[in-house]
């Protein structure tokens, strides 16, 4: 922590947040589950490798594999603004998806609407805006969402819940009563897509259930194993002592305990729903094991956050080589296409039992 301590502003606790994430390797948690799990590798795959289909849709628009740029940033700051504008350039050249980071802050600081501004530079890209679920408690109305859509010009919105992160940070927002009923009186209003993500504790059974009832049909995990936002607002803490981050932040669902049990419900909804798989993915290898249990699409994004803050052209190379191994776990496995791939859990080895 800073000796001046953490910025109180919403703008610059953007800026605490890169800091933490870049300066403290350890809120990367590289515990997702997706070591647990291992695949059938075939000899025989009787497949082309450059014929292997990896094209998908999202939102109604194309993509070249099932990969979403997480959510990040957003803000005042130049460097926030270069960073969501290298990301876009890059979504837009790869055909991937992109989600913003929390759109609040353009509310409190009018110079932090520029960093959404992103549809010049990502014309035909899935671009997803994103405000905290929880402000519908704390003074946000329907307009809020609105001129975030607005601003973005938004394919889709993502309410982000995170409980665990507002009891952590220092002037977090707690009143998650009745929000589901908020949520869900929101939904309908809405000229796009909502989608529910969690931050990295993961979604369980019952929260899919109080949103599905909510009129959500889009879903994030975002569980536990990646990066741990309890740990980044630890270092945001006022007093020393204060360990609260620490002793949470390991909180939570790994994702894949997440995707296991979220699939389970889902598949028994009679409406078609989006399943998104992120927290800790960090290869092409993570992405094929996520659409075998049961995901649609992958959400990544602290592997690309150094990259963004040098250049587009680096970010867009990150892109290519985590699709090169998507694309390459698809042809070892013997899947041709997405379809063959998807909740295919005869991919899975059983553990092996030694005698």
């Amino acid at each position: 922590m800073s000796s001046g301590g953490p910025d109180r502003s919403v703008a610059g606790r953007k800026m605490d947040h890169l800091r933490a994430v870049l300066d403290d390797p350890d809120v990367e948690r590289k515990h997702s589950g997706f070591d647990q799990i291992s695949l059938t590798h075939r000899a025989l795959p009787e497949l082309d490798l450059d014929a292997i289909d990896t094209r998908t849709t999202f939102l109604g628009k194309d993509l070249s594999f099932p990969l979403l740029i997480s959510s990040m940033t957003g803000g005042a700051d130049p460097e926030i603004r270069r960073i969501n504008r290298n990301l876009a350039e890059a979504a837009e050249q790869t055909g991937v998806a992109m989600a913003v980071g929390s759109q609040r802050v353009m509310f409190t600081n009018d110079d932090a609407r520029q960093s959404f501004e992103l549809r010049d530079i990502a014309p035909t890209a899935p671009l997803i805006g994103n405000i905290g679920a929880v402000q519908l408690n704390a003074g946000m109305n329907r307009d809020h969402f609105l001129k975030a859509v607005e601003v973005l010009d938004a394919d889709g919105i993502y309410l982000h819940i995170n409980p665990l992160q507002e009891a952590v940070q220092p002037e977090g927002d707690r009143d998650f009563s009745n929000l589901a009923a908020a949520i869900g009186d929101l939904v309908p209003h809405m000229p796009v897509p909502v989608l529910i993500k969690e931050v990295g504790s993961g979604l369980s059974a019952p929260d899919i259930e109080l949103a599905y009832a909510a009129g959500i049909r889009h879903f994030d995990v975002a569980g536990r194993g990646g990066t741990s936002w309890s740990r980044i607002e630890y270092h945001r803490r006022d007093e020393d002592e204060d360990d609260l981050g620490l002793v949470f932040q390991d909180w939570g669902l790994t994702t894949v305990e997440s995707l296991l049990e979220v699939d389970a419900i889902l598949v028994q909804k009679a409406t078609p729903t989006t399943l998104v798989a992120s927290g800790g993915i960090r290869n092409g290898i993570d992405m094929a094991k996520s659409m075998i249990l049961g995901a649609d699409l992958c959400g990544v994004a602290a592997p690309f956050l150094s990259a963004a803050q040098d250049s587009s052209a680096r970010v867009v190379k990150q892109i290519t080589k985590m699709r090169r191994e998507f694309q390459t776990a698809m042809f070892l496995l013997g899947c041709p296409t997405l379809s063959k791939l998807k909740r295919n859990t005869s991919l899975i080895r059983p553990k092996a039992r030694f005698l």
